[in-house]
């Protein structure tokens, strides 16, 4: 074990990934769950009962997509939309509605057009108001954090003290730097990330959203164009596959171009004799017109065709 040293009192720290258990610790050091929303949703992580991309309701980039919450539920789409446009277009937006009765649950998904739009929103947006009510935002934990249990199913972040299930580690409501011992042992078997010791923020500070990994489909800051980092250039191999491989459709081996060089004259041959055939008499002449079929075989296979022939 060891101590959480060259920690103040506002010194915090934010999860990565989530981890149902350490979520329901103030310090992040807890190795048993304290309460049955957090066993719950630590079976629900365990059996992999949840599938983040199973919505068919969630549309878009997540990675220029904002999370927003505590709504008024007298808040409409177009109220949202108009005050999220002061911090950039914004091209999809979704209000969560009860299935049945079609109220407002008080949280929205908005997807701007840029990422650095939502950066911008992640930044100013957080505790602005919307008809009267103080809103918070985050980014689109469900897609971008790495093993995400939401709230219905006992994780989740946030919460009020009301309800007894406070959850740590988001924007809302960090880490606290551990003053008591840190059992690096049973984190680490329990697979659950220790504090980073020495590298703590301030609670002033405000942590950045995760960026788009190098490699995947990355967002142009200045137009707003998606493009794919491991298609934008070819690389050495490719071009010299492609070279190679147009070589070899430009010259061939011998039989290749022989049996090319046939292909096309009995190709010829066949276009001319439509033609021919078409300049006869109609076809329900039968004594004037005839059919011959003739069949050619080679090394290379067989192969027919019609034939007029005069009578």
């Amino acid at each position: 074990m060891s101590r959480g040293g060259g920690a103040g009192l506002n010194s915090v720290f934010y999860a990565e990934s989530y981890h149902p258990i350490q979520a329901g610790s103030i310090d992040g050091t807890d190795i048993h769950p304290h309460d049955n929303a957090v066993y719950r949703a630590l079976l629900c992580s365990n059996a992999a009962l949840y599938d983040p991309f199973g919505d068919p309701k969630v549309i878009g980039d997540p990675c220029c997509t904002l999370f927003v919450a505590r709504l008024s539920h007298l808040t409409t789409e177009h109220t949202l939309r108009k005050a999220m446009s002061e911090y950039g277009k914004v091209k999809n937006l979704r209000l969560v509605r009860h299935i049945v009765t079609g109220a407002s649950r008080g949280h929205a998904f908005v997807e701007f057009e840029t990422e650095k739009d939502m950066r911008r929103a992640y930044k100013d947006a957080h505790h602005s108001f919307i008809d009267d009510s103080e809103i918070i935002v985050d980014y689109n934990r469900q897609h971008l954090m790495p093993g995400w249990i939401p709230r219905r199913l006992g994780g989740g972040l946030g919460g009020k003290k009301e309800s007894g299930q406070l959850r740590f580690g988001g924007r809302e409501r960090p880490f606290r730097a551990p003053l008591r011992p840190i059992p690096f042992d049973d984190l680490k078997r329990l697979g659950i990330p220790p504090p980073p010791e020495g590298r703590y923020m301030s609670r002033f500070q405000i942590p950045s959203p995760p960026r788009r990994r190098s490699g995947r489909r990355s967002n142009s800051s200045e137009t707003g164009q998606d493009f794919d980092e491991e298609h934008e250039k070819p690389t050495s191999s490719s071009r010299q596959h492609g070279r190679s491989s147009s070589r070899d459709r430009l010259h061939g081996n011998r039989s290749t171009r022989h049996y090319n060089e046939e292909h096309l004259e009995r190709q010829h041959k066949k276009d001319r004799h439509s033609y021919r055939h078409e300049k006869r008499p109609s076809e329900g002449d039968a004594s004037s017109s005839g059919k011959r079929r003739r069949v050619d075989s080679d090394k290379r296979g067989s192969y027919e065709h019609d034939r007029w022939s005069p009578r």
